[in-house]
């Protein structure tokens, strides 16, 4: 989903200490700030705190964004940052392993309940934080309840807290084919599997940008599919062909049907997904790098060259963030495929409205933390709306225009020929920050959020369709027992160990008909069954509790 956007404010310490002190609107937005003004005991003297992030390799550094600055100021903090763009999860696994965290780690899910069970004492509870330093947090958990159930454990206790962001569509990923290519070489939109393999084998075969080089163009290219599991942008959105819902990426293949809790890794229409990707990359139809290559690189490549387009089929968030200004307009969004031409499967996709609009742990503080008043003092801050909405798509000035009446815009990039989506990637924390943006924030978006809804409409017959009851998986809404937690965190990482490594060497090389049976049987002992059982008790408990 996304990238960019900028920044402006310069705030007075003794100015924005007493706007703190009477809870009133400043221009950087902070309004709800704590008690004792900010201050390190009235002194003047912020206090100093460590803080871990994991952004997006465009984001710039944190000290160039104004609103951050600000925040910092009126929270009477003053923060070292470590900036992770990369192998988070490596890096964690040592972090949490040495005892010896910084006072906060921010970043979607950055720190998991998993986590949080695994390391007992490592991370502290927030609640008497939250009651006597949180006003901005205990406004959203009375306005949004369910901001609340997202951060609250089992007993009670809140480790992490949630984000809303409210303004986003039912799903992530979009699909997109270039109309231009189409119309070159006389082709129709496809509408299955077999129709889209031919188009791509036309694309690679028939210079279909126009340029006199048949070599340059890339049929097909999808995000980079990490370790840990799937994402968004990525091919396993085509299980909706045969039927399957998969509910924010269903990232290590879990998915609901019909109320059961079941895996798509041991799915036969998964390997009939991973065939169809095979044959594709046979045919020299997929990028040649799709594994390789990072995210940034995978954005780029569909930049194309000046007019000149480089890909031709792929998965992405919005079509200027996906292929840039100067090349959006040779590329449409597509309605999800039918596996073939006789299939009376009702066709499905990736449900991400829950995912897309909430997030839980956002931010979560150490329990070691010799500063905690402080740490809290900052994160209320960032819950601020007015705050919040700089955090999602950059500082007021640059970004974001004040109207002067308690309303707001977002403003084009100051770069015309950048899109929107890299702006605000570029400039702030964006989508992975913890953030409320409460429902009487008045806001005009973007022209790329106004344009992601009609590049939604042709998927939406599919999303209409879901039985969001029956076939949304609520993993954001179930809290596990710490022994739950442990016991799927195990059973994930051997699951993805094994899983991931086969669907690129398939996908690249072949043979998932030959190992299949035996890959089902080695899945199986991942304890796949056990995590399957889990999630099913909780899912029914859930149901129950509504």
């Amino acid at each position: 989903m996304k990238r960019a956007w900028s920044l402006v404010l310069a705030i007075l310490l003794a100015a924005s200490a007493l706007a703190a002190c009477s809870g009133g609107k400043n221009d950087g937005g902070g309004g709800g700030g704590s008690s004792d003004g900010g201050s390190d005991g009235g002194s003047g003297k912020r206090v100093k705190l460590t803080a871990i992030m994991t952004k997006h390799p465009l984001t710039k550094p944190f000290a160039e964004m104004e609103w951050l600055q600000a925040a910092e100021e009126r929270a009477g903090v003053e923060i070292e940052w470590e900036e992770v763009t990369a192998d988070w999860s490596q890096k964690k696994g040592a972090l949490l392993s040495s005892g010896d965290i910084p006072d906060l780690i921010i970043g979607p899910n950055a720190i998991t309940d998993a986590d949080i069970a695994m390391f007992p004492g490592l991370f502290q509870d927030l609640r008497d934080l939250i009651e006597s330093h949180g006003p901005n947090v205990k406004a959203m958990f009375e306005a949004k309840p369910e901001t609340r159930a997202l951060a609250t454990q089992t007993d009670g206790s809140i480790y992490g807290l949630p984000k809303y962001q409210r303004f986003w569509p039912a799903t992530a990923t979009r699909q997109y084919i270039n109309q231009q290519w189409l119309d070159n070489l006389g082709l129709k939109m496809p509408t299955t599997w077999d129709e889209l393999f031919d188009v791509l084998v036309a694309f690679k075969e028939q210079d279909a940008n126009g340029n006199g080089d048949p070599n340059d163009e890339i049929p097909m290219d999808f995000a980079p599919v990490g370790t840990g599991g799937f994402g968004h942008f990525q091919p396993t959105v085509l299980l909706g062909s045969t039927g399957i819902t998969l509910t924010n990426a269903s990232g290590q293949g879990y998915f609901m049907e019909d109320g059961v809790v079941k895996n798509f890794l041991v799915d036969e229409r998964y390997k009939r997904v991973v065939q169809f990707l095979a044959k594709c990359y046979a045919a020299g139809l997929i990028n040649s790098e799709v594994f390789t290559q990072d995210y940034t690189k995978f954005q780029s490549v569909a930049r194309g060259d000046g007019n000149t387009a480089k890909v031709g089929f792929t998965w992405g968030w919005e079509v200027t963030d996906r292929f840039g200004n100067t090349l959006a307009p040779q590329y449409v969004s597509m309605a999800p495929l039918k596996e073939t031409a006789d299939s009376d499967v009702q066709v499905s996709w990736d449900y991400t409205y829950e995912a897309l609009n909430y997030g839980v742990n956002m931010v979560v503080m150490s329990a070691r933390s010799k500063n905690k008043e402080a740490a809290m003092r900052f994160i209320n801050e960032l819950y601020d709306p007015v705050v919040s909405m700089q955090v999602l798509f950059g500082s007021i000035g640059p970004n974001i225009k004040d109207n002067g009446d308690g309303t707001y815009e977002v403003l084009p990039p100051a770069d015309p020929a950048m899109d929107p989506g890299t702006w605000k990637w570029t400039s702030t924390w964006a989508d992975n920050g913890p953030m409320y943006i409460a429902d009487d924030l008045v806001l005009t978006l973007g022209t790329d959020m106004q344009s992601v809804g009609a590049q939604t409409e042709p998927l939406m017959p599919a999303l209409d369709a879901i039985d969001k009851e029956n076939d949304v998986l609520p993993t954001m809404f179930i809290k596990y027992s710490p022994e739950d937690n442990s016991t799927l965190a195990l059973n994930n990482t051997n699951l993805m160990n094994l899983a991931m490594a086969k669907f690129s060497q398939w996908v690249t090389s072949g043979g998932i008909e030959q190992e299949w049976d035996n890959y089902v049987k080695e899945v199986e002992r991942t304890g796949l069954p056990q995590s399957l059982e889990i999630i099913q008790r909780y899912v029914d408990e859930n149901k129950r509790n509504q």
